[in-house]
């Protein structure tokens, strides 16, 4: 079995920064997929930044390309994503995600994953 712990979230202002951070154990996450999902107030789950480790690829929800960077360090089974310039419509609770294939390309729907964390509440104020 595959646990994952998301830290990282709190409340900020627009313009501000935030890391979350994912830690996973039980398994090495090095022939993985892992992602970041994000769950707005009232709205259903959507895909926000994935790695294949294996491969090597990362992607992004378009709403957020140019400000969140996603990252990972394999010997620690940990995953990151930077947020910077977050906005209002940033504010979500985050969850890190992981399946065990071997992809080419990073899944965007969340019923293409397996574990989830618990999520972390990011909320930006205006």
């Amino acid at each position: 079995q595959v646990q994952l712990v998301e830290s990282g979230g709190g409340l900020v202002q627009a313009g501000d920064s935030l890391r979350l951070s994912c830690a996973a154990s039980g398994r090495a996450v090095s022939i993985a997929t892992m992602a970041w999902f994000r769950q707005p107030p009232g709205k259903d789950r959507e895909f926000v930044a994935g790695i294949t480790w294996n491969a090597g690829r990362v992607d992004y929800a378009d709403a957020v390309r140019a400000r969140f960077t996603i990252s990972g360090d394999n010997p620690k089974n940990m995953m990151y994503l930077q947020m910077n310039s977050l906005t209002p419509e940033d504010t979500a609770v985050y969850y890190c995600t992981m399946r065990w294939k071997l992809d080419v390309t990073v899944p965007i729907h969340p019923n293409e994953y397996d574990y989830w964390g618990q999520g972390t509440q990011v909320t930006v104020s205006a």
